[in-house]
Formats: structure tokens, sequence, C-alpha cells
């Protein structure tokens, strides 16, 4: 029989708040202690989770402090805090699950990979999207040579136009110097899932992209700093008060994306956070900083060639791929994947699983569930197999992300020297 781990939790955010959920709303783990900074949520996931006061602490140092008092503890700081705490944690001999990105430098990243595989712990980054029956479709596809060789592959990831106003124009992740490019904070995902379903790793990137449409220049006529008073609001995409007062009562997006404006689920509430909080502001006069649009391209060893799509500009989708074989063509949705036959002619489509499946669908939140799960049982077996997201493969990917912003930034193209290879697809049998 399993035993159930004792997890920590640093980081109280929704993130943190998610695997923490999941973990104890399954059974398969016990949350024993939490470091969060803002007293309020603290205090919430203290209560939530039946936790002591001598186990919730405000900050990761003072967890860290108090020696090893968890199996495993959840990383969900922001951004720039994650190799501190990593670093620390995998000293106590905890076993790590870290939220992406894994760091927001290369020398912080090998700092992690090196402290982790000193102390010989576990750690599993959060690229969510590789634990699903949808990921596990497409990647055994194409290992099972259902289209033949792979030669190309477009994927898109279409980030939503509430979505970026939300968290990359008003957001935590609006400035590099605070979080780090948007190809990171949103897109090592999609980069992380390119080459874990192909099972290679780029050679060669070039990339562009930049900020065009939330700047100054942009601003309408007659626009307001905050969109309560802005006689031009009712005609803009962006209006903040549409978004979050068009929140309240779908506990969904209460949830999020209310969540990170206000605990006050009233209009009065909502209008008084966007007076005077940082969500209200117009995305015309932010001090963001980050891309609204990016593409990368990519030649990998085999001589395939990606391209990869991130743009503020859609309706907030799932992510959508297609990959090109000398014999056949997959696409896929994050839910559906159809499979073009060119020899019978004949087009296949594939469900993976249910939407409520937690371990089948592809849909970023149930994915969340998935990996959660999978970081339970490695804790509770001491058997790693379950975490596809080793630190060496995110190591990987991260470093296909920052050879794609230097290719950006320096408009040339980036060889990457080989390091750690994928780890590629098993030659297993082939979704019917």
């Amino acid at each position: 029989m399993e035993r159930r781990p004792a997890i920590a939790v640093a980081g109280a955010g929704l993130r943190g708040a998610a695997y923490a959920a999941r973990i104890a709303g399954t059974g398969a783990g016990r949350i024993v202690a939490v470091a969060e900074p803002d007293p309020g949520r603290r205090a919430r996931f203290a209560a939530d989770h039946g936790i002591p006061p001598e186990r919730a602490f405000p900050g990761w140092r003072e967890m860290a402090a108090a020696g090893r008092l968890a199996d495993g503890v959840v990383i969900a700081t922001q951004d720039a805090e994650h190799a501190g705490p990593a670093i620390r944690f995998a000293g106590l001999g905890c076993h790590i699950l870290l939220e992406k990105p894994m760091a927001t430098s290369e020398a912080d990243a090998l700092r992690i990979a090196d402290a982790v595989e000193s102390a010989g712990v576990m750690l599993a980054v959060c690229h969510v999207l590789r634990y699903t029956g949808y990921t596990r479709t497409v990647r055994d596809l194409i290992a099972g040579g259902r289209i033949g060789t792979p030669v190309s592959v477009q994927h898109l990831e279409p980030v939503g136009w509430w979505h970026h106003a939300h968290s990359y124009v008003r957001g935590n992740w609006r400035r590099e110097d605070e979080s780090g490019p948007m190809l990171m904070t949103k897109s090592c995902h999609d980069v992380d899932w390119l080459i874990h379903v192909l099972g290679e790793v780029p050679s060669r990137v070039s990339s562009f992209g930049r900020l065009s449409h939330f700047r100054p220049e942009n601003r309408p006529a007659g626009a307001a700093g905050r969109c309560v008073d802005c006689g031009v609001e009712e005609r803009c995409p962006y209006s903040a008060a549409r978004l979050y007062l068009s929140c309240l009562g779908d506990p969904g997006r209460e949830a999020w994306p209310l969540g990170a404006v206000t605990g006050d689920r009233t209009e009065a509430g909502v209008l008084r956070a966007l007076r005077e909080g940082p969500y209200g502001r117009c995305v015309y006069d932010c001090d963001n900083d980050v891309v609204d649009h990016q593409v990368v391209n990519m030649e990998f060893p085999s001589g395939a060639t990606g391209v990869f799509t991130m743009t503020a500009f859609t309706p907030a989708a799932q992510r959508q791929t297609r990959v090109f074989g000398t014999s056949g063509c997959v696409e896929g949705d994050g839910v559906r994947v159809s499979v073009h036959d060119f020899v019978t002619g004949e087009r296949e489509t594939i469900e993976p699983g249910a939407p409520s499946d937690a371990a089948e669908n592809g849909r970023h939140d149930h994915a969340d569930d998935a990996l959660a799960d999978a970081f339970a049982a490695a804790l509770a077996t001491g058997d790693p197999g379950p975490l596809s997201s080793g630190v060496r493969e995110s190591l990987a990917s991260h470093r296909v992300v920052w050879a794609a912003e230097r290719a950006r930034l320096d408009g040339t193209v980036i060889t990457l020297a080989p390091d750690t290879p994928a780890t590629p697809p098993a030659k297993g049998p082939v979704p019917p």
C-alpha cells in the first residue's frame, strides 16, 4: 500500500493552491506547511488544509529555516524567486515540484540542476502539457510511424486578447525585468511540448516579435488612465470593467482571472479594485514591455523544421498543432487528434478522453491535476517514473527559449550545441 507523503507549499497563489487542492482532494498526500507572504492568502490556505500556525510561514526562507518539514515541496513563488527555494529545499532533501519557468536565467537553472543532482532528490518542472492522454496520443502516433517521418510542424499558442491584457499588460508578467520574456513565462510550455512529442531538441533557431499594440502611441483619443473613468471604454476590446464585472456569478472565473484582482466578489468590490489597483489601468497607459506577438523558427537535427506562433490577438483557445509527415499528417486542438493517411486517403479522429478526465484531456487545468497526481505518486513510491519533466529535460527546452530570445534581439540564427537530448518516444503500440 502506498503511503501518503507530506507536502509543503511555497507560494499559495493560484498555482500553488490548485496543486495543493488536487493532492489533498484525492487523498494522495497531506499538505502540512505553507509559506506565503500575503497574510490573508496564507490564513485561508492554512485553514483549508488544517495547517497549524507554527507551520504557516511568511516566506520560503522562514519555512526552510525550520528544517525538513515534508517529503516534498511545491514551489509556486514568483518567477524571479524560483532558484533560491529550489536550491535550498533540495539541500534539505525535499523532492520538488517547481512551477515554470524553472528560473529566469540560464545560470540559475544550471544552479538548480546541480543542486538537485547533488542532493539526489526528484525535481519536476510544471510543464503540465506533458501529462495528458492527448499528449501521449500525439507522441505515440509520431513515434509509431503513423505519418511516416515528420518533416515540419506548425504550433499556435492563441493567448487570447483579454488574457494577454490581464497577465502581460496589467499583471505580474508584464515586465521582463520583474519576471522574464513572454516566450519564457508563457510559452516555455509550448517549446517543451514540441520537443517532447517530436523526441528531439532543435539544433538551430531564429525568432521575430515585438510589442506592437499595447503602447502609449496607440491610445485612442479621449481614453483615460483607468477604464472606470474612460469615455471610450465601451468601445474598447480591453475594457477592464467589462472583463472583471462579467466574472461575477461564475465560480470558475471568480477564481481566475478575478481572483488576481480582488477577493471581494461584489460589484462595488470589483470597481474599487479597478480604481485603486493595477488591473484597472488603461492597456495603453501601463509599464509593460513584453512582446505581444512572436514567432520562433526551428530546425531539428533530423532535418525537420518547425514554426511556433504566440500571439495576443486571438480568442482564448486551446493550442493548435499540425505535424506533417512523409505519409500522413496529425492535427490537434488540445482535445481531439485527427490523422490523415496519405496512402488510404482516410481521416481518423481520436478523442483521448472526456473533458472531465484529468488524466486524458489536454486542457491546461486538467493537465495541472494530472501533474499533481504524478508528483504525489512519485513521492509515495520513491519512483520518478511518473515524472517526465525532470531537471535535464526541462533545462534543455529552457535553453531553446533563451536561444530564441537571443536570436530575436540580435536578429541572428542561433546554433545550439548538443547537450541533453530529448527523451525519444517509446516505440509502443499506436492508438487505434
